[in-house]
């Protein structure tokens, strides 16, 4: 499998009937059609075989560029997998547990208060009964949050301390977390699941462990044994700019109804045109489809590559299993999150989402698929049970905008015939 995207096997020896997996391009691309996504890629594999390439719109609408194999893409929250596997490329050193209090090594974090009543202004707040685990990063159950959430008084403070979509101009990692451990908690550690920065503090783990900036680390240990040299922390010198995707933003339409179109959203995309002061964990990388998918085939072949391992198969194994207590779905034990993300029948493991019931997940899909997604509307999965990955890449703020990743799984899975 190469990052020149280039399918290598006719689809019906792997089980799927080429006519039938037409349908998913004829459905992404009447969005561009009716002009409500810009333009996108998708990747079909099975048994590790390319089986689809599909693309149709633009990179660029009003200069005219189309979406082309190569093109880059600010892939938002799917950085999130990558620095979850950098994690545990240190844990399988021994370098810590799951279970070790992050204050180790993050020691402002050891007195963050947590929220029990109030306003943003004057919030009431008690200790922590359970500190902030390693685990609780890696699962979203930490009581960190996002700004952009607009769902609690905690929320509000993030935006007025300068975190919504982005962070303070010029600072760092360190810095960043310094601010974040000065505001309080949503919930008590473990008590509760919650999307946030969660992952931007396990980066900054990794480099205090490590020793390295976060970069350096994802060169050194992922990106270079995996061939990805399509992906950094925004362009790099000598990157051609006109080669990342230009950012857009849905237009509302009608309340309830779908969006009437897109504008380019160029205040928060110029962020990726250079590498940023805060190497985000959670949300930094620019990476390409055929980079993006080297990754995800190395979460498939559970932790090898061509050229050896990075984790081994339980190590990925137990990632991929479902962590909230009593084997709880997100809509039983998380907070609501985006429109597009179905929360019942979905776990979340060490990482990643996953299928703990199909049938209540309502979407026509495998046991233990596992997947996550970026702000902009890019999404992957791996199922395990089909032996499939697929990538979708696009750049549409924010990503409950359209249900892609629902149709990606309907259409993908509507094809196997085998």
């Amino acid at each position: 499998m190469t990052t020149a995207l280039e399918v290598d096997t006719d689809p019906a020896e792997v089980g799927f009937d080429a006519g039938r997996l037409a349908r998913l391009d004829r459905r992404l691309a009447r969005w561009v059609d009716d002009g409500q996504l810009p333009g996108y890629l998708v990747t079909v594999a099975r048994h590790g075989h390319l089986v689809h390439v599909g693309s149709a719109g633009h990179r660029d609408v009003e200069a005219g560029l189309p979406v082309e194999r190569d093109t880059r893409w600010r892939i938002y929250s799917m950085t999130k997998p990558v620095t979850s596997v950098a994690a545990m490329v240190l844990y399988e050193e021994g370098a810590f547990e799951l279970s070790d209090p992050i204050a180790k090594w993050l020691p402002e974090f050891a007195e963050t208060r947590v929220y029990v009543a109030g306003s943003a202004l004057r919030p009431v707040t008690q200790p922590q009964v359970e500190p902030i685990r390693v685990r609780h990063l890696l699962t979203h159950t930490s009581g960190l949050t996002y700004g952009f959430h607009h769902a609690h008084p905690v929320d509000a403070m993030y935006r007025a301390a300068g975190h919504e979509w982005g962070t303070p101009a010029g600072a760092d990692s360190a810095e960043v977390c310094r601010q974040w451990a000065a505001i309080p908690l949503v919930f008590q550690p473990g008590s509760e699941w919650n999307y946030g920065v969660s992952t931007d503090v396990l980066g900054r783990l990794v480099e205090v462990v490590s020793g390295l900036p976060l970069d350096e680390f994802f060169e050194q240990r992922i990106f270079r044994p995996l061939g990805m040299t399509d992906t950094s922390f925004g362009l790099r010198e000598g990157d051609d700019v006109d080669s990342l995707a230009r950012l857009y933003a849905a237009v509302p339409g009608q309340p309830g109804g779908a969006p009437t179109g897109f504008a380019p959203y160029d205040a928060m995309g110029a962020g990726a045109h250079t590498k940023p002061a805060f190497l985000s964990g959670g949300g930094g990388l620019v990476s390409t489809a055929g980079d993006y998918l080297r990754f995800v085939e190395l979460l498939r072949r559970g932790g090898s590559y061509d050229g050896g391992r990075l984790l081994s198969t339980r190590t990925i194994g137990y990632m991929t299993r479902n962590h909230l207590p009593g084997d709880q779905d997100l809509e039983t034990f998380g907070r609501p999150l985006f429109a597009e993300t179905p929360l019942r029948g979905v776990g979340f493991g060490l990482g990643f989402s996953m299928v703990i019931d199909p049938v209540r997940y309502g979407v026509l899909s495998s046991l233990g698929d596992y997947s996550w997604g970026g702000a902009a509307s890019t999404a992957f999965y791996v199922d395990p049970v089909e032996d499939v990955t697929v990538g979708f890449y696009t750049q549409l703020l924010p990503s409950s905008t359209l249900p892609i990743r629902n149709h990606l799984r309907q259409l993908v899975n509507q094809a196997l015939v085998d």
